[in-house]
C-alpha cells in the first residue's frame, strides 16, 4: 500500500501539470511503486497466491500504460522509464 505522503510526492514529480493527477506517467509511477511494494511482500510471503494474481494484473495494466504512451508520443515514454528505471 502506497501512503499519501509518498502518493502525493509521486503525483508531484510525474504530472505534466498543475492539476494533473491522472496521466499515464501519474498512473505508470504509481503503478511502478506498489508492484515494487508486493514483490518485496511476495519474497517473503511465498504462498501468497492472491497478491500474486494482483501483482500480474497490476503488471499487464502498466505494460497496456506505456504501450500506449510509446504509440503517442516516443519521447515521454523514454523520459518516463528512464526516470524509473523499469526497462532496459
Amino acid at each position: 500500500m502506497v501512503t499519501v505522503e509518498r502518493r502525493n510526492t509521486l503525483v508531484k514529480d510525474f504530472q505534466r501539470g498543475k492539476n494533473d493527477t491522472g496521466s499515464v506517467e501519474v498512473q505508470v509511477a504509481l503503478l511502478t511503486e506498489e508492484i515494487n511494494n508486493l514483490t518485496v511482500h511476495l519474497k517473503i510471503h511465498v504462498k501468497d497466491h492472491n497478491s500474486r494474481r494482483g501483482l500480474l494484473k497490476m503488471v499487464g495494466k502498466r505494460n497496456s500504460l506505456l504501450k500506449y504512451l510509446a504509440s503517442e508520443d516516443e519521447q515521454r515514454y523514454r523520459t518516463l522509464i528512464e526516470k524509473l528505471g523499469i526497462r532496459k
